[in-house]
């Protein structure tokens, strides 16, 4: 039974929005449509801007928008953000036992679904809070802060129940990562073929007129934008993180109902995925974020207490240009130089960034562990249930257990280690739609290639439905 925590949200989840999951079975056409009508639907929200916000407002944030699917001035201004946020402080609590939760109980499993809703729903309305009283949208009149506020708010609302509705079963995978697959593709297309800041039209076109050196189109330049250098990395980044994908231990196990049975259990090398890295990012980010929010209202101040605060989280300061960058403090410590320029002018801060991010990254992998249930001890009760057994031990979960031990932690960490390497090389490097966000959408498309399949397969042989468990 869930905690006294959840309980709280019994009631406030009878009044939430939500999404019913289909009572029919649902064609694999009709979820590459609704799949597809929900990608379109956030494309058309990137692009409607905020009404009462000017168009030329600086974009405070760049690379780091990648990660939560964000496009500043617009209904996606928070993007996924705050629903990220959220799931991820409750899947934290959960994990480290704070909140009481049973994710195999139907009950608990609803519980912490609207305990998510409201924690997006409260950090949207936070998020899009601190925007507005930060003054980033300007010297606004409360009316006019009131209609940003709302629409900010309806619009966490309507991501909300597009992810719900493919994880509901109407469609395939999740909004999560469809609208992060969709943003770093968008990124990728506008670094190589946009008119004014393009690789292959806007930076070439200038290299042919000879407004740009060719060094600067090959290596990039210092003010972050696409070079030749980046171009290259992120196809080797794509290239080598595919193969990492199909990288695995092959456990031989045995089916105790079929005598002579063989099969082979693998344990990839990115055991628990990409969620480290995402988790990583989404911390950084939020720093990063606060940090800049904060001091863009009380940075002016002066006085000793916020001189020192900011010297310690997050110091920044105003450009010519009229835009805020970081100069110092922990949240320049938890963003990457982009480019090869960007680092050689701040080796410290690239060697310091790298390190916190494969740290992070190798203790989110360690807890996903517990939190996901991809545990030896999990995994290996998993197994029995099914009627496996390793060939030449009996069968028992003590002696599973025992040999996964020897190689889920293991291969948890190293994998965790080497996801935060290739996000920070890959950001180093000048990849275009940075390296996290290069890194989730491949294994974001590696899931859905292996979700499409699956539900090929079970669309046209409905028998293997059974074996599937569906």
């Amino acid at each position: 039974m869930a905690g006294r925590f959840l309980s709280i949200f019994k009631p406030i989840g009878r009044i939430l929005p939500e999404i019913k999951k289909p009572t029919r079975k649902v064609s694999f056409n009709e979820k590459i449509f609704w799949t597809a009508l929900v990608l379109i639907i956030f494309l058309v929200m990137t692009e409607i801007p905020l009404y009462g916000v000017s168009s030329d407002m600086q974009d405070q944030f760049g690379q780091m928008r990648v990660i939560f699917a964000s496009n500043k001035g617009t209904l996606m201004e928070l993007g996924i953000g705050p629903i990220v946020t959220a799931g991820l402080i409750l899947q934290l609590l959960v994990g480290s036992s704070m909140i009481k939760c049973d994710m195999s109980n139907p009950e608990d499993r609803s519980l912490f679904t609207s305990a998510s809703k409201v924690f997006s729903i409260g950090l949207t309305a936070f998020q899009a809070g601190a925007y507005i009283i930060s003054g980033m949208y300007g010297t606004l009149t409360i009316p006019i802060m009131l209609v940003i506020l709302l629409q900010l708010i309806a619009a966490g609302l309507i991501v909300m129940l597009l992810d719900e509705l493919l994880q509901k079963g109407w469609g395939l995978g999740s909004g999560i990562s469809l609208f992060i697959m969709a943003g770093v593709a968008q990124n990728i297309l506008w670094s190589m073929f946009s008119p004014q800041t393009g690789l292959f039209v806007g930076a070439l076109s200038e290299l042919l007129n000879g407004t740009m050196s060719t060094f600067d189109w090959v290596v990039g330049t210092a003010n972050g934008l696409p070079s030749l250098i980046g171009f290259i990395a992120t196809i080797v980044v794509f290239i080598v993180i595919i193969y990492m994908q199909g990288v695995r231990i092959e456990l031989p196990i045995t089916y105790a109902g079929y005598k002579g049975f063989r099969s082979r259990y693998p344990i990839k090398l990115l055991y628990v995925s990409n969620l480290p890295v995402i988790f990583a990012g989404a911390l950084f980010a939020n720093v990063f974020f606060l940090t800049q929010l904060l001091w863009s209202r009380f940075g002016q101040s002066g006085s000793t207490l916020t001189i020192w605060f900011f010297r310690i989280f997050g110091n920044y300061t105003q450009t010519l240009e009229g835009s805020v960058q970081c100069v110092g403090g922990l949240a320049l410590y938890v963003t990457p130089p982009h480019g090869v320029i960007a680092v050689a002018n701040h080796p410290v801060q690239a060697v310091v960034y790298l390190g916190i991010l494969v740290l992070f990254c190798a203790i989110f992998s360690l807890t996903w562990l517990e939190i996901g249930g991809l545990g030896p001890n999990k995994v290996a009760k998993q197994l029995m249930d099914s009627g496996m057994q390793i060939p030449g031990y009996r069968r028992s979960e003590r002696p599973i257990e025992q040999i996964l031990k020897r190689y889920i932690p293991v291969v948890t960490v190293l994998g965790g280690v080497i996801v935060g390497l290739i996000a920070g090389l890959a950001d180093f490097l000048g990849v275009f739609g940075s390296g996290t966000g290069i890194l989730l959408s491949v294994g974001i498309i590696y899931q859905y290639y292996e979700l499409l399949m699956r539900e090929r397969a079970a669309e046209m042989f409905p028998a293997f439905r059974a074996i599937l468990g569906e």
